[in-house]
């Protein structure tokens, strides 16, 4: 008898470091056991960090695509460029997600530009909707506000207790990019 998938939606969020990398636990997971993955990344706009490195030896069983700008505080891009990427993400992943194609898609950083007005809940609502049964949606970000708390079957927020910059220690190659 084969399986059933029940696919789920699945949040991780909080002030906490730890949110894009249990993702991508679970998008880990899921190659292992032959599903199609789809990534793709709001905000973040380095292809140079070791998950990128490491998950793009997967191709085609993975894909991954950014569509940020990088962080929203430095002044490189307007906010007015950092929506239009981020739109353009909502319609690649309104696209993957309906495909039917991947049994698991990571929507990471969404949250994150949701919170800057790069997109609306309305928008993050149409594509819970729209997920087929069998598919793993994951959101990732800061601040998941109670609608899409209340959404979701699985949420998980990370919560800070000690972290390094606070030293002054600045981001780590290996650990935390």
């Amino acid at each position: 008898m084969d399986e059933v998938v029940q696919g789920l939606t699945v949040i991780f969020t909080g002030d906490g470091k730890g949110k894009t990398s249990a993702a991508l636990g679970a998008v880990i997971r899921a190659l292992g056991h032959g599903f199609n993955c789809k990534i793709i990344q709001f905000i973040k706009a380095n292809r140079a960090t070791g998950e990128i490195l490491f998950l793009e030896k997967f191709a085609p069983q993975v894909e991954i695509e950014q569509f940020g700008k990088g962080f929203t505080w430095l002044k490189e891009h307007s906010m007015e460029e950092h929506k239009a990427a981020a739109q353009e993400g909502l319609v690649v992943a309104g696209r993957d997600i309906a495909s039917g194609k991947y049994g698991l898609v990571l929507l990471d950083e969404i949250l994150y530009a949701l919170g800057k007005g790069l997109v609306d809940m309305q928008q993050i609502e149409s594509l819970i909707h729209a997920k087929p049964k069998s598919m793993h949606l994951i959101l990732t970000g800061r601040g998941a506000p109670r609608e899409l708390i209340d959404l979701a079957d699985m949420v998980t927020n990370m919560e800070p207790i000690k972290h390094p910059m606070a030293s002054g220690i600045k981001a780590q190659k290996g650990l935390d990019f």
